[in-house]
């Protein structure tokens, strides 16, 4: 059921139209003329206008653009007579969405109705999506003065990266291990760019089957497939005029892959079962934790959409390589979790702060933020000690100022010296941005040997071809 506003001062037909609205289960209110019902709708918003064109006084193209400055996402139908096409356009050139010919049939009039209302319900979930992201946003802003916290030099260098690439329109694909803060700087990207009074709209690409992940992009028409029981509007159509972003790009299959280059190049898509082209409007920021090179190469990713998506590459390095990081991010988690999860908590001790720091991470940022959390669970002081915090890192033993562990009857050296040179390995080749010559040259050691501690290490598959990617 919707609230209909019917603006016409033409009895007869303002009435034909409030009864077939009515009948059809919506709420309709009818105004006489162009003030009344704009006056009505400042009072009580309404999910769709259907004014006629032609009235004394206010006529509809003066409705449609005082409730299109009063209310951006104001849905309005203009009602028009044959000859008067071109006054119609006029209107949607003010922000009318459609306009329908007298005469007209009670079915036409519940069809373009129809047509109005899926557009009205979507801008305001658009509307919702966009205002429940800018709470968050200002959330963290408030907490942390920004999107990303860090004062190493890598991160400094990574938000003037960010800033830089904001003001442009220009494809970003960022890149990094899990839970370093990919979509973090997506968000950021769309704050700072020229779009971020526009929506700012994210597919989790890894989360969704390959028929599904293609209607949530695309969207779909009615009867499309088993289960489309109504038309649905993609992440694409509900990003438009503002930012998509892609998460785990590197997860799509081979068909999407496809349809989303076309859709890069042409700016256009098609709904699953539609023929029609829509234009779309959107800014792409996508993000992988893959080497997308090497997914090329093994003919799993297509290289044309890897160029497509690759003109502004952005490289967020692991906590591990920002240790200097750790005490600031961690006293960021207590101030955000902690007026929820435990008011009693104002800081860290420096027992705690050491036992951060020594920790290699494995999950980034996402694995610091479960651990503060969950001490702030199980904490009863004033601030967090270093037996607050997890098992695993308030037993852990000390480190020198290099940061080697010391070694143990469960961990002895050999297992050790392996971490460490897949830590090495594993920075000289995010360095060298996954060109393996590169990183051969960094770490001082022959190709054919980087490759062999390649396979070892998991970063390449056995058998991958020896060519430099």
């Amino acid at each position: 059921m919707a609230r209909i506003l019917v603006i016409d001062d033409h009895d007869t037909l303002r009435e034909g139209m409030a009864v077939t609205l009515t009948r059809s289960g919506h709420v309709v209110t009818a105004a006489r003329s162009g003030t009344d019902g704009v006056a009505a709708y400042k009072k009580t918003p309404f999910d769709l206008v259907v004014t006629d064109l032609k009235m004394d006084g206010m006529d509809g193209i003066a409705v449609t653009r005082t409730l299109k400055a009063h209310d951006a996402a104001a849905v309005v139908m203009v009602v028009t007579a044959f000859g008067t096409i071109e006054t119609a356009v006029q209107a949607m050139q003010q922000g009318a969405y459609d306009f329908i010919t007298k005469p007209f049939t009670p079915d036409v009039l519940r069809a373009k109705v129809d047509k109005g209302l899926e557009l009205s319900a979507t801008r305001r979930q658009v509307e919702k999506l966009s205002a429940r992201t800018e709470a968050l946003e200002s959330d963290a802003a408030r907490a942390s003065g920004g999107l990303l916290v860090g004062d190493s030099e890598p991160m400094q260098r990574l938000v003037a990266q960010v800033r830089k690439a904001a003001a442009t329109d220009a494809t970003v694909l960022v890149r990094g291990e899990s839970g370093t803060g990919k979509e973090l700087v997506a968000r950021m990207l769309h704050q700072y760019s020229p779009r971020k009074d526009g929506p700012f709209v994210v597919v989790h690409c890894a989360a969704l089957a390959e028929t599904l992940l293609e209607s949530e992009l695309f969207g779909h028409e009615r009867g499309a497939f088993t289960g489309a029981v109504k038309r649905k509007l993609g992440r694409f159509e509900l990003a438009d005029g503002g930012t998509l972003f892609l998460d785990e790009i590197g997860e799509i299959p081979a068909s999407v892959q496809t349809k989303l280059l076309r859709v890069l190049q042409e700016k256009e898509i098609q709904r699953v079962g539609g023929e029609e082209t829509l234009k779309v409007d959107v800014r792409v920021v996508s993000a992988t934790h893959r080497d997308l090179q090497a997914e090329v190469k093994a003919g799993r990713f297509r290289e044309d959409l890897y160029y497509r998506l690759h003109i502004v590459p952005l490289m967020l390095p692991p906590l591990r390589e920002r240790p200097e990081d750790i005490p600031m991010l961690a006293r960021h988690f207590v101030t955000r979790h902690g007026t929820r999860v435990n008011k009693r908590v104002r800081g860290l001790e420096d027992s705690a702060l050491r036992a951060l720091t020594r920790y290699a991470w494995p999950g980034n940022v996402r694995e610091l933020e479960n651990v503060i959390e969950q001490s702030l669970v199980f904490a009863e002081g004033e601030t967090l000690a270093a037996t607050d915090l997890p098992a695993h890192l308030s037993q852990l033993p000390p480190r020198s100022d290099a940061g080697l562990p010391v070694p143990t009857g469960d961990r002895p050296l050999p297992d050790i010296l392996e971490d460490l040179e897949r830590q090495l390995i594993s920075r000289a080749y995010e360095k060298a941005g996954g060109v393996k010559t590169e990183t051969a040259r960094l770490l001082g050691i022959k190709t054919s040997a980087l490759y062999y501690k390649l396979e070892k290490y998991g970063f390449i598959s056995k058998g991958d071809p020896p060519e430099d990617s």
